[in-house]
Formats: C-alpha cells, structure tokens, sequence
C-alpha cells in the first residue's frame, strides 16, 4: 500500500494511489489539513488527516461524530461536504483521511487577504451574503437538531469566485435533544463563546452558535475580532464593557450561575457608535438580537434568516446556492415552525 510523508515536497508520495498532496493549508486540534488532487477525476480536494490517539485503540469520538453528522448535513450547500473516508497505514500505524470538497479561503485567511488589497473591513456587498448562508447554513443543523459549538472564521470556507461559504469541521459538533443535558463547557473558541458558557453553566443548547455568529458578523464588519481577549475573565469584562454587566432583569437567573461573582457595573454601549458607523441600524438591530443575554430570547437562526436587514439580498442568487430539496425542506420547516 502507498504511503504518503507529510513533510513531502513535491507531492510525490499518493494516498491509496489516489489521492497527491499538494500542500498543507494548516494544522488544527484534531489534525493537519492539506490541499490535494484527485488523480482519478483531477478534481481538487483537501484532506484531513484525524490523530489517533497514542493510548487508545479505534477511531476519536470526533472523527466519528463529525463524519456521522456530514453523511446528514452536507446535503446543505451551505455545509462542507464529506466526499470519502480513507484508511491507510502510514509507518505502521492506522491513519484516517477525510476527503472533502475543497474551497481556497477559510474566512479568517480571506479577510486578511483583504486587507492587503486594503480592504479592512469586508466590504458590505460581502458581508450581508456571507452573512446569510451562515445563518441559512446553521438553520438548517439547528432544524437537524445539531449544535456546531465551533463556530469561527478558521471554520468557515469561503470561495471568491462565487461567493459561496460553506461551514465546516463539525468535531465539536453535538447531536441536540429535549429534555437539555449538560454538555462540557470545553467548547468554542474564546472569542465567540456565548456569555452563558462562559459563566460556567452545563445546560445549554442552539443559541451558543447564534452568539457566534453574532461575534463573526462584527468581525467581518469591523475588520478586527469583537471581543479579543486572552483569559476566560477578561473575555466577560470586554463584553459587558460593550453590551452592559448583566442583572437579573436582562437575564433572569445570570445571578445563580457557576461562576458569578459581584462583576464591576458598565452601561451598554451603543453599538452603531462602537462599529464605527460601518453598520447600519437594521444590521446593528440584528447583532443586537444575536448577541441577547438571555439565550432563551436571543433570536433563532430560522428567524434571523427573515431580518429586514436583509431585505434588499438577492434572494433569487442565495437560493441558486442551497439544494432546491433542502431548500424546499427548509421552506417547510419555516411555514410550520
């Protein structure tokens, strides 16, 4: 059987015969990504080669809850899409590959390579369709009944050429269900990880990835990521300095939470102001919904979908984009929520 090095210049070395690296776009938690080429059907893809771990026999949980959750979701366009598993052994050990549609930026290397042709920020005819299919993409999971909890530039595919953005790297991904269990709160990055996580709560569910995608929307906008920090602490004290110290009357119950303390009292900011004018007030009124306190008021993903924001999109060019049989599902799904 063929093996592959990553170290490999040239590309030389074929995955089952199949499959020649042409380079490594990055490294993650759970593994290195690289862009390849299918030698079969010349197409382009990337593969990410899983970790196993050193001491424990069969496949990460990870690897096998984000394959499972692709074979479902990735009937959206929004969703990356699994094209294949391959197992290999690769100096005598078992190696996992998975093939995925490939997409030449995620949105963090996309946005730094805008501001090199001084673009900073996104420009606005990108950031309200990019926006969109976000949303659209995360409607569609949440009406699966599943959580990314991973959300963040690095995870989201861009393609310049069309437009089109795609999620991917469902590793955290969680299938969700009623009654709520208590899930770990070793999720997320830290920019884009929900206050109610953040205060230590186990029970949580859909509206962690809508504060994300509140923070990612702000990002795009403002150039820069909107709550920076480098520690759990910090990263409350920079969100309640822009959006106000939570009470019991923004949040009923913020007061019970795990970790809680007598926080220092700041006043919401206006957030137009704060973004500099680079938002106008039906974006501003629609981050304002994405980033509620109250995870149980804090706007659903099929409801942002319908914003006035987004009013003046070419709905005609974002439907081009989706599966007319997931978008038809999704129509559905929307007249009968």
């Amino acid at each position: 059987m063929p093996r592959n090095r990553d170290d490999s210049p040239d590309g030389a070395y074929l995955i089952h015969g199949r499959y020649e690296k042409i380079e490594k776009l990055g490294e993650g938690t759970y593994g290195k990504v690289y862009k390849a080429r299918d030698s079969k059907t010349d197409q382009v893809v990337a593969l990410k080669k899983c970790r196993l771990q050193l001491d424990a026999e069969g496949v990460p949980p990870t690897t096998i809850r984000e394959v499972s959750l692709l074979q479902v979701l990735s009937r959206s366009n929004h969703v990356v899409k699994l094209l294949g598993v391959e197992q290999i052994e690769e100096d005598g050990k078992v190696v996992l590959y998975l093939i995925f549609e490939y997409l030449q930026h995620d949105l963090k290397k996309f946005m730094d390579f805008k501001k090199k042709e001084k673009h900073n920020p996104l420009q606005p005819e990108l950031v309200k369709p990019y926006l969109f299919q976000l949303i659209r993409g995360m409607a569609f999971m949440h009406q699966h009944g599943v959580m990314h909890r991973d959300l963040k530039p690095q995870n989201l595919l861009v393609d310049p050429k069309t437009n089109v953005l795609k999620i991917a790297d469902l590793g955290l991904g969680r299938v969700f269900a009623l009654p709520c269990k208590a899930y770990t709160h070793e999720i997320v990055t830290l920019w884009y990880r929900a206050p109610e996580v953040l205060l230590g709560t186990k029970i949580y569910s859909l509206p962690v990835d809508v504060w994300s995608i509140g923070c990612i929307f702000a990002e795009m906008v403002k150039g820069i990521p909107f709550f920076p920090a480098d520690c759990e602490i910090a990263q409350l004290f920079m969100i309640f300095q822009v959006l106000g110290t939570p009470n019991e009357e923004v949040w009923p119950g913020v007061t019970s939470l795990r970790d809680w303390h007598m926080y220092p009292q700041w006043q919401p900011m206006d957030l137009h102001t704060h973004l500099e004018g680079l938002l106008d007030h039906q974006g501003c009124d629609l981050l304002k919904k994405m980033l509620v306190y109250n995870p149980n008021k804090r706007i659903p993903a099929k409801q942002a979908m319908k914003h006035p924001y987004f009013d003046d999109l070419d709905m005609e060019v974002m439907d081009a984009l989706e599966n007319p049989e997931v978008l038809n599902a999704g129509m559905e799904y929307q007249e009968n929520a």
